[in-house]
């Protein structure tokens, strides 16, 4: 029986499974990862083992552990992007809750959450390098604001950061897990029916553009995505959805009402931003334009985050305001539609 590898990529977190070849000798976990991972560090194999993320045979291990032939070694590592240099930059955020751990923000809609293409300045982890920059650790270049999830550019919304590995590891490890709680209220195109359900299908990379995502309902491709749903107030044109996320794929809630039919109010990419229910009266018209005014982006705001914290256990609940825009959005639909039938 051959050594079996099986990668299962996630956003910002990895998931690998090796069969131990049988001719293989006695040797330590760190060292075999190590030599068969691409890119990473015996360093960071031993913290992801220290914080209960490597299991051999479905039982956590430490570094030292000996592998042997037939061992199943399972590992959830955390994989920022380490690749570009992060300088840091005085912009201002919002931050919710600080200790030594973890930080949580609320980030602001317009923001991207890391330096990519494009994008390699004006982002929450350029803010949290200049919040950090008097910590040593983060002095030296040994840290970087760790990543475990992310929200996209026009999504607002709650977000936690790891400040250190073993911080990381334990919360990549909830992620993947799916032991985190996590909210979102969208306004959407119509009204979903039922007005409570879960909307199921992978998601990937569209195959004509890849910016943007798809749903393979047939499973063919991307990756397994849930999205539970509740409507919590009807304005027949538009409603405003309450999302709870099982999954965590990119773009997964825009893209999930997208294939039901009801993408986000405004969401350029997936179809939202053209009217698409309601009358042809110029005066209707000239009213979801000036909704659109308003909240120039997708009508998405990421409202709450619970989690346990990664060195306590205590569990942790964050929640949030919607911001100005959504609330006067929302406000505004919910008086044009009061006096109406439709």
């Amino acid at each position: 029986m051959a050594e079996e590898e099986i990668s299962d990529q996630q956003d910002l977190y990895e998931h690998y499974r090796y069969v131990v070849d049988p001719g293989q000798s006695l040797l330590r976990i760190d060292k075999y990862l190590s030599s068969r991972i691409e890119n990473v560090s015996r360093t960071r194999i031993q913290d992801a083992a220290n914080a209960g993320n490597i299991l051999v045979n479905n039982k956590t291990v430490r570094p030292n552990y000996r592998v042997k032939p037939g061992d199943v070694v399972q590992i959830v590592l955390p994989d920022p992007p380490r690749e570009i240099e992060l300088i840091p930059e005085d912009i201002k955020i919002n931050i919710v809750y600080e200790d030594d751990d973890v930080i949580v923000v609320n980030k602001e809609p317009g923001m991207v959450v890391h330096p990519a293409y494009g994008n390699y300045t004006g982002t929450l982890v350029n803010a949290l390098m200049w919040h950090f920059r008097d910590l040593p650790l983060f002095q030296t270049g040994e840290l970087r604001p760790g990543l475990v999830h992310r929200i996209d550019k026009n999504t607002s919304g709650i977000l936690v950061v790891a400040k250190n590995e073993l911080a990381l590891n334990r919360l990549s490890k909830q992620f993947y897990d799916r032991t985190t709680d996590r909210k979102y209220i969208a306004l959407v195109w119509g009204v979903p029916d039922p007005a409570e359900g879960t909307i199921t299908g992978h998601v990937g990379r569209n195959l004509k553009d890849r910016k943007i995502m798809q749903v393979f309902p047939d499973g063919s491709q991307g990756r397994n995505a849930v999205t539970h749903y509740r409507v919590i107030e009807d304005f027949g044109y538009v409603s405003v959805v309450e999302c709870k996320l099982e999954t965590g794929r990119t773009h997964q809630i825009r893209v999930h009402f997208s294939f039901i039919k009801h993408p986000l109010f405004n969401d350029e990419e997936y179809g939202g931003d053209k009217i698409l229910k309601g009358t042809t009266f110029a005066k209707y018209q000239q009213f979801v334009r000036n909704c659109f005014k308003i909240l120039p982006r997708q009508a998405l705001h990421a409202k709450s985050l619970a989690f346990d914290h990664p060195v306590t256990g205590k569990r942790l609940s964050f929640d949030s305001e919607l911001p100005d825009d959504m609330k006067q959005a929302i406000e505004k639909w919910r008086a044009y539609t009061s006096s109406r039938e439709f």
